[in-house]
């Protein structure tokens, strides 16, 4: 997944935002959407079938996808996979085609006609991009500019990324400037920030925008007790990858939640005793076509139990 690290490219902020301006793009509005036609293809055949997310969005857990999960396919046919299984939430990745007959790419370098047309795909669905990544930032302050206007024209509260040490007085300043979180990603060893502990010294004296991106399946490939590392990261967990493994003797394979090694219950009561509320994206690295589509569905219907069992016992006034 290191290849998803990006960077962007100089532009003029201001000229950016005219132009997008000028769009008039679509409202992002999450009002009760009609089901949308999944797309034809191999590897886009899941159908619609009803959801109960209520409990989950009662606990403030907004479950998304991780765009790059179904990097087997173009991002409006993710789009349509992700409304197909009930996910109303989604995170972009840099690089991931745009559509099938076209050679656009997710990323800061979207033209504007490509921009609206792809908040037009959003909107329709009735899915809602609420981050983006992971990408990386060094000291260019005009580059980092241009992955924040992305963020901030596609209504993107988060950015998911993995700055040079020596850049995060910048990515301060912009995440104060543009009003969008900052979630530092784990990518496992050799990965700078490996370790929640580098994280956390990271961003602590800093902004309240700025946190951790909580990549649940790299702490372990990196030696790492889940639970733990969600403790260490109290208070600073802006968003989650969530992963539930296999153990590291089978090459920390994705497994579907509560099946694996990870912890999921024990991750996903720790995050509720911690009153997180946020994104909470399903990244599964193992698989493709329908199969993928199936592990993923077991994942939502992990959580989206967990969430009543949690919601239940608080009605009875248990902890």
């Amino acid at each position: 997944m290191d290849a998803r690290v990006v960077r962007g490219h100089a532009s003029d902020m201001k000229t950016i935002a005219l132009v997008f301006a000028s769009l008039a793009l679509p409202s992002m509005a999450m009002a009760q959407q009609e089901p949308v036609t999944v797309s034809a293809t191999a590897t886009t055949t899941v159908r619609l079938a009803p959801r109960n997310d209520r409990a989950a969005e009662q606990l403030g857990w907004q479950l998304g996808v991780q765009a790059w999960t179904f990097r087997d396919r173009t991002t409006f046919e993710t789009i349509d996979t992700a409304r197909a299984l009930g996910l109303k939430y989604i995170e972009l990745y840099p690089g991931q085609k745009m559509t099938v007959d076209s050679d656009a790419t997710v990323g800061a370098d979207m033209k504007p006609e490509q921009l609206a047309t792809l908040q037009k795909r959003l909107a329709d669905a009735g899915v809602r991009a609420m981050a983006f990544g992971v990408v990386g930032f060094n000291k260019d302050e005009a580059a980092a500019r241009k992955t924040f206007a992305f963020a901030k024209v596609m209504g993107i509260g988060t950015i998911t990324c993995e700055p040079d040490t020596d850049a995060w007085d910048l990515v301060e300043k912009l995440a104060d400037e543009y009003q969008i979180q900052i979630a530092c990603h784990d990518h496992p060893k050799p990965s700078h920030y490996w370790n929640p502990e580098t994280v956390l010294a990271a961003v602590k004296t800093r902004s309240p925008r700025l946190g951790a991106c909580a990549d649940t399946g790299h702490w372990p490939r990196s030696g790492l007790d889940t639970v733990a590392s969600l403790k260490l990261l109290e208070g600073r967990i802006r968003s989650l990858h969530f992963k539930d493994i296999a153990p590291a003797n089978a090459k920390g394979e994705d497994k579907p939640w509560g099946t694996g090694e990870g912890k999921a219950h024990e991750m996903l009561a720790e995050l509720h005793r911690q009153g997180f509320r946020g994104l909470v994206s399903i990244e599964y690295e193992t698989g493709a076509g329908k199969e993928l589509e199936a592990n993923v569905t077991k994942c939502i219907e992990f959580l989206d139990a967990q969430a009543r069992e949690f919601v239940a016992a608080k009605a009875k006034g248990e902890k």
